[in-house]
């Protein structure tokens, strides 16, 4: 029988839509969409400029309360709106969400049926906010876009849009056998709404809108996109229908039972036998209490225990290691051979293994550590066990501090430590060598200076926000908090899904005041005084986020401040406009959405002051990338 009304129904749309010329195509796409597809505007094919009236249902939103504010968003005549709502007043706030049917005039022109308005931006917004906030999806965001090409993704204050309103003219006099069809509604439909919901609420045959909207039985229709409701008279706001309050709740009388003696005398036994249970519970914890009291005064009194031995082991073997030191020889500190720090007992202690290994695996890993591997002053990149990786010349004692930082921190947006290679020698100023893993699309500042690379807008998005949460992690996530000092583009490395990753962060225990990598851009305080704090690494994290806007990098001071100057203000907003798209990396073209540009880049400002105080903290930053990620 089921089966038999499906196909009756079937039949039933089937045979309406060959009757009707005016149906529609519905179109699945949300509002928001940018992709084209039949339905996303109301197709005509009568004279160009004919007209019909037509209605629409609009929601009361915070900005939009009242019937005249309604009236005034859609050009209708506020008098015929009161009537068509039965409102009293034109000026009565309406409960957020109510249904209010606005008439319209639609006509056709261009092949399409719209009720075209004009709207007058507020703030800056977006053509989605415009279509499926103010307009509640009557609208859709591509034609807004193509009926308003003199504008871009982004739409200023004060600017005036040209809106279609999706809607519809019946095609002639005859919806079905039974009903004329002499108006259609536009209907957004919203959260819970489907074809059988929306056609009580007008009190519409449900196969009528399936035949005015090109739907059947087995169709799915979505929030936030419109249907035409196909009407024999005028609508009313009785075919509305709004949530109705829940039912108050009724209370059955109480009717009181007598308690039995049996039910009493077993009540007094459970409590007896709680109390009792209790009362032995309390006996047993007191017990263990004095019993272990007396197990740690006897402890103490015969010395620490194989247990308390073992939970220090590592931290002791760390601090013999660092103590066990011969006497200072000709003004350098001498390590012993046989508690190096760098042995393998001290590499298999850290938190994670690290692969031990020798001078000639690294030697062949680089061609002979030649020219063609090296990537600056004792930096190498190389292939161990056919892993990338990237191998720096140090010290004995800075390779071990290079150790100690990397068995402390342990993020996805800070260069992996995986081996290291130390010599024999009993000096801590033998040469020594530390391995990293080194991403596939290597340093950022190669990137950024390849005129042919395909670094987007979105990719330069989230490295910046990898670099600012690798920072983060850095300065407030782990103990002791450690300074990077020495950030840059050539020492931030990329992945091979564009993600970001931090190298060099044990660099603060090396001279970089004689660091030529730092440049001519580091915080003036650190330049001027060696004052190292947080604020150098807002600092240099700004000029990256410069690099990353702009791809211009190895710039000195003055033509540094220079390029940012337009950012201090005193201009005109255009000019200020047309000056950021000149400091834009024209390897992007268009393909960026200037507000975001704008908003990188006044964040840079900041982050680049003279003075530290005013300087944002790590945190700030994240706060601001996190909204455009």
């Amino acid at each position: 029988m089921v089966r038999l009304w499906f196909l009756i129904a079937w039949v039933c749309s089937s045979s309406l839509s060959r009757t009707s010329v005016a149906q529609q195509l519905y179109d699945t796409k949300p509002c928001f969409s940018n992709s084209s597809y039949p339905g996303s505007r109301y197709t005509c094919e009568s004279p160009s400029n004919s007209t019909c009236p037509a209605f629409l249902v609009y929601r009361a939103r915070l900005h939009n309360q009242t019937a005249a504010d309604i009236s005034d968003l859609f050009g209708a005549d506020v008098a015929k709106v009161r009537g068509l709502n039965n409102l009293s007043s034109a000026f009565e706030s309406l409960e957020l969400g109510r249904e209010v049917i606005v008439p319209i005039t639609c006509s056709c022109s261009g092949g399409y049926f719209s009720a075209d308005l004009s709207y007058v931006v507020q703030d800056l917004t977006n053509f989605s906010e415009v279509a499926c906030d103010v307009f509640e999806g009557l609208v859709e965001s591509l034609t807004l876009l193509e009926d308003n090409p003199a504008y871009g993704s982004t739409v200023l204050g004060r600017s005036k849009l040209s809106v279609p309103i999706k809607c519809a003219c019946p095609g002639n006099s005859s919806g079905t056998a039974n009903t004329a069809t002499y108006y259609y509604l536009t209907y957004a439909l919203k959260e819970g709404d489907n074809t059988n919901t929306v056609a009580q609420k007008f009190r519409v045959p449900v196969t009528e809108i399936w035949a005015a909207n090109h739907l059947d039985y087995r169709s799915t229709v979505y929030t936030k996109t419109t249907i035409l409701i196909p009407l024999s008279q005028l609508p009313h706001i009785g075919l509305v229908s709004l949530p109705s309050p829940p039912p108050s709740p009724v209370f059955l009388p109480t009717v009181p039972t007598e308690k039995s003696s049996e039910d009493t005398k077993l009540r007094n036994l459970s409590i007896m036998a709680s109390t009792i249970g209790f009362v032995l519970i309390l006996i047993v914890f007191i017990s263990c209490g004095l019993y272990l009291r007396a197990l740690s005064r006897w402890r103490s009194s015969q010395g620490k225990t194989k247990i308390e031995m073992e939970s220090f082991n590592m931290r002791s073997s760390v601090v013999s290691c660092l103590s066990q030191r011969s006497t200072p020889r000709s003004g350098r500190t001498r390590l012993s051979s046989r508690n190096s720090c760098l042995s393998p007992d001290l590499l298999a202690g850290i938190k994670y293994s690290l692969n031990k290994y020798t001078v000639g695996e690294l030697r062949n890993a680089t061609r002979g550590f030649g020219d063609n591997s090296k990537i600056e002053r004792e930096v190498y990149k190389g292939w161990l066990d056919d892993t990338e990786v990237i191998i720096k010349g140090c010290r004995s004692d800075e390779a071990q501090q290079v150790i100690d930082l990397h068995s402390n921190i342990n993020h996805t947006n800070i260069l992996s430590l995986i081996g290291a290679c130390y010599d024999e020698a009993d000096d801590a100023w033998a040469p020594s060598y530390v391995v990293y893993n080194r991403p596939s699309n290597g340093c950022l500042r190669e990137l950024l200076s390849d005129p042919e690379s395909t670094i987007d807008w979105k990719q330069r998005k989230q490295i910046a926000f990898d670099i600012a949460t690798g920072l983060h992690y850095l300065h407030h996530c782990i103990f002791p908090s450690h300074i990077h000092t020495n950030v840059s583009t050539k020492n931030i490395f990329v992945t091979a899904n564009w993600r970001a990753k931090l190298a060099d962060v044990a660099a603060t225990s090396m001279n970089q005041k004689e660091d030529s990598s730092l440049g001519p851009l580091a915080a003036p305080e650190y330049v001027t005084h060696g004052t190292i704090s947080e604020k150098v690494d807002v600092f240099a994290f700004g000029v990256v986020l410069l690099e990353l806007i702009s791809a211009r990098g190895d710039r000195g001071r003055e033509q540094f401040e220079e390029s940012i100057a337009f950012l201090a203000g005193g201009g005109n907003e255009g000019g200020c406009f047309e000056k950021l798209k000149g400091f834009v990396d024209p390897c992007l073209k268009d393909d960026y959405p200037l507000a975001e540009a704008l908003c990188l880049a006044v964040l840079a400002k900041a982050c680049v002051g003279d003075e530290p105080q005013q300087r944002p903290s790590m945190d700030d930053v994240i706060k601001v990338l996190a909204r455009m990620v």
